[in-house]
């Protein structure tokens, strides 16, 4: 399945805005950092120049394909990532811009607020998304990965890269996401001061087929 450059602004649907509620914003797992390689190893690999920034502010948007009950899916719209040492504040729009809910993210736990309901609470963002709606949405792994950082699936760090090619502009992670780079900001630099600007996950899943999610980062503030 392949899908423009650019997410498509769509007019909100009332069924799929209730679906995108309840599920990409739940609890959530523990944010940690990426373990980083060895100072040494980066040094080695030329004009590689990546820092992880344990504050920053990320904005852009978001297009998932999925399967419901075997027919294809489809939802899209705007997010807002504040990211602290120890926690996040997440922000989930419309693609025009109305707030369809906020969620707070400390190491105890996660609060999701929307307008009208209850605040829900969970430990587990990765577990709550998966039993609510059945299909995976890897909040826990975005703080790693919108950065160009991940552990695959062997265990290892890996670093992208904006001049990486075949194999290497793709990692596979330990619980089955597919990641692949495909746009980055300042790309013509080589990897120097280079950030991702369009990132592909893709899994397998039981509960939602082939889960397909693209995310475009239009805002990128380290603090």
């Amino acid at each position: 399945m392949r899908f423009s450059d650019t997410v498509p602004a769509r007019a909100a649907r009332p069924v799929l805005t209730t679906f995108l509620l309840a599920t990409v914003l739940g609890g959530c797992a523990s944010l940690q950092a990426p373990v980083l390689p060895p100072a040494a190893e980066i040094a080695a690999i030329p004009t590689l120049q990546r820092t992880f920034h344990e504050a920053i502010d990320l904005s852009g948007r978001l297009s998932l394909r999925y399967e419901q009950n075997g027919a294809p899916q489809a939802l899209d719209g705007k997010f807002a990532w504040n990211q602290t040492a120890t926690g996040a504040h997440i922000t989930l729009q419309t693609p025009f811009g109305q707030t369809l809910a906020t969620i707070d993210v400390t190491p105890q736990a996660s609060v999701l607020m929307q307008s009208g309901q209850p605040p829900r609470s969970e430990a587990n963002v990765d577990a709550l998304t998966a039993n609510a709606l059945g299909w995976p949405l890897p909040i826990a792994g975005l703080r790693n990965w919108l950065q160009g950082f991940a552990t695959d699936a062997r265990g290892a760090p890996y670093v992208a890269r904006a001049d990486a090619i075949g194999d290497a502009a793709f990692v596979n992670t330990a619980d089955g996401w597919l990641i692949h780079y495909t746009v980055w900001e300042g790309a013509e630099s080589a990897g120097g001061g280079a950030r991702p600007r369009r990132i592909d996950l893709q899994r397998l899943t039981s509960q939602a087929g082939n889960v397909v999610l693209r995310i475009v980062l239009d805002t990128w503030q380290p603090r």
